[in-house]
């Protein structure tokens, strides 16, 4: 008996609390690895697919034979970019649970050893990512292609195309004074000062009056981050910042005025505190606002310039401006949107508008939190309907895209599977297998 039927043997025992559930190469999988990675994806949300006691342990073995394939092509991940990622995926956490500590409770480990764990999740992702590309190489496709694919598809099977809108916007700015805007500095000076002389704490300010809302569940707290992770102002001042415990004077940026505390540096991120504070335009400057925004759409029913023209003259929004004041969707980079996509205030407002028609001048809050005026065109309306060539060619054209490089990592698989030592215990077979050659 092979050191490794050892090993099986003695964790299949009954008598012990974890068991090996697969042997890949060298390599094993444990009950507990799949309990836990069980627990990490319904926490970041991620689908799993029929049994979780089929689909992960599977899904565990595959990314063993792409790590093995990883070592053989000495491939490497960006170290940079897995710092990065792991940040993120820690700071969403701790927002969906509450806090480090509740998190390193859920998961009955460290907090530090949770962001070990991860790394190394990162990591390997990262490389299964790298191998895979290399195994698909460059997908071509032609139109002739894809219509034959289409075709082949059964009617059921072709994804059903929801009712989706483009949409452009118009956006006015009320007036912000000088006065205002020291009214919101004198704040953070006040903050900074009851910091400075021990009577009440950073974390504790940000909690009660720091118009980041997110942030201020954790004391204002945002997690290591990257330069590139915060906007330009913000971390400029926080890249500067050295000693933990520190308050920057205060910083503006495109959200408002912050106050900044270091809590740690390590390698090219920071962990940083702030408190958000906006200043809020007078009822004066929003009526002037108001009628600014009346006298655009004016101009526009009129005909005496168009939509489009109107919106590079006046349009206050930085992100619209320069391309006719398209929205695009954020989830998909396109620029189509289905109706609950799209900001709440505008898709109130086009709802019931026609492909051209522009609405009625409304307030709404844009991406940087301010309130803003602003009228909406309808741009395109596409009703409901199954993909087809004319109107959804490139859904189709990413399907068969998926398909072929699928065909590739399928064929590639089944080679790795017959050239490599699996063994899977008997209370983990009475599995529908994604993929065939696991059982020999």
């Amino acid at each position: 008996m092979t050191l490794l039927n050892l090993a099986f043997s003695a964790f299949s025992q009954n008598n012990i609390v974890d068991e090996i559930a697969w042997i890949v190469g060298d390599e094993i999988i444990l009950k507990s690895d799949v309990e836990e990675q069980k627990i990490r994806m319904q926490m970041e949300g991620e689908k799993i697919k029929g049994d979780p006691y089929c689909y992960i342990p599977e899904q565990m073995a595959l990314t063993k034979l792409f790590l093995d394939q990883a070592r053989i092509d000495s491939i490497e991940a960006d170290e940079k970019s897995v710092d990065q990622q792991v940040e993120m995926r820690l700071n969403y956490m701790v927002g969906q649970i509450g806090s480090k500590d509740k998190l390193a409770e859920y998961f009955m480990k460290d907090y530090e050893d949770i962001r070990t764990e991860l790394k190394e999740m990162v990591r390997t992702q990262q490389l299964v990512q790298q191998v895979q590309n290399k195994v698909v190489g460059t997908i071509q496709s032609t139109p002739a292609e894809i219509r034959k694919f289409a075709n082949s598809l059964p009617e059921d099977s072709l994804p059903s195309i929801p009712n989706q809108v483009e949409v452009q916007i118009l956006t006015v700015e009320p007036f912000i004074t000088k006065e205002e805007i020291e009214e919101v500095k004198d704040k953070l000076r006040d903050f900074q000062k009851r910091c400075d002389d021990g009577s009440t704490s950073f974390s504790t300010l940000a909690i009660f009056y720091s118009e980041d809302a997110e942030s201020a569940k954790r004391g204002g707290e945002l997690g290591f981050m990257g330069r590139g992770q915060l906007v330009k102002e913000y971390a400029d001042v926080a890249f500067a910042m050295y000693e933990p415990g520190k308050i920057s004077k205060i910083v503006e940026s495109e959200f408002g005025f912050h106050l900044i505390q270091l809590i740690e540096r390590k390698d090219e991120k920071v962990n940083t505190r702030h408190i958000l504070l906006k200043p809020k335009a007078s009822l004066e400057n929003m009526n002037k606002a108001k009628a600014r925004i009346d006298s655009i759409a004016q101009i526009i029913n009129d005909k005496k310039f168009t939509f489009e023209q109107c919106v590079a003259l006046y349009s206050t929004d930085k992100n619209t401006r320069n391309c006719s004041g398209i929205l695009t969707n954020m989830q998909t980079g396109t620029t189509k949107h289905e109706m609950q996509e799209l900001p709440q205030e505008v898709g109130r407002a086009v709802y019931s508008l026609e492909e051209g028609q522009i609405s009625k001048p409304f307030l709404m809050v844009d991406r940087s939190g301010k309130s803003v005026y602003c009228i909406a065109k309808l741009k395109s309306k596409t009703k409901a309907h199954k993909a087809n060539m004319s109107h959804d060619f490139a859904l189709l054209k990413q399907m068969y895209e998926a398909h072929k490089k699928q065909e590739k990592l399928n064929s590639w698989i089944a080679k790795k599977q017959k050239e490599t030592y699996v063994r899977i215990d008997e209370n983990w077979k009475k599995c529908d297998f994604e993929h065939e050659g696991w059982i020999k």
